[in-house]
């Protein structure tokens, strides 16, 4: 007499699935859950965090990077056009709240130092129109453009927003800020590149 063909073997997990079909639905759902909620906290936190590591970084003494940037107002900035006096570089994004707290500052520093110390505003990250209106909120008037291919942010070595740069009159990184920027803290590390 042939041999019947041999039933298939069933485990355990294909009963307990067969006896509530839920169960993979129910597990899906639980991770999709717990990993939406720890996206949202992570983006929650780019946007609210005060950065850790507020205050000096080391930067190496060497030349700053040369670059071109193209402005908001029409025009380009070319780092050489700051030989001879010293420039600060202030990378930021418009969802940035630490952005906003320091905003003003580096606005009245602008108006304080005109003459003795370029500013430069570098948007990363961002869009175009969320960058002009963060502008147009601010009053923002040294000039400003946007790295949309995040080029510049990486020569420099940019680590988060806002982060500051200063380059001295001949044209070498000599300081670099992380977190916002106050008055206070302004006048401080701009003082002694004028001496």
């Amino acid at each position: 007499m042939p041999a019947s063909p041999a039933a298939p073997i069933q485990t355990a997990a294909d009963q307990g699935a067969e006896a509530n079909p839920w169960t993979a639905r129910v597990v899906a759902l639980v991770v999709a859950t717990v990993v939406l909620g720890l996206l949202s906290l992570f983006l929650w936190g780019l946007g609210k965090r005060s950065l850790g590591t507020v205050g000096t970084a080391p930067v190496a003494a060497r030349p700053a990077p040369a670059f071109t940037l193209p402005l908001f107002d029409g025009g380009t900035f070319e780092l050489a056009q700051a030989s001879g006096k010293p420039l600060l570089i202030n990378f930021w994004a418009s969802w940035c709240v630490p952005c906003e707290d320091e905003a003003a500052a580096l606005e009245r520093g602008s108006r304080r130092y005109t003459g003795r110390v370029a500013f430069l505003g570098i948007d990363v990250q961002d869009t175009e129109p969320n960058a002009r209106a963060f502008l147009r909120r601010f009053g923002v008037t040294y000039p400003n453009g946007r790295d949309a291919s995040g080029d510049i942010a990486v020569e420099y070595g940019m680590s988060g927003v806002p982060e500051t740069y200063l380059i001295d009159r001949d044209g070498r990184l000599a300081h670099k800020w992380q977190g916002p920027l106050d008055d206070a803290r302004l006048d401080a590390l701009l003082e002694p590149l004028l001496e």
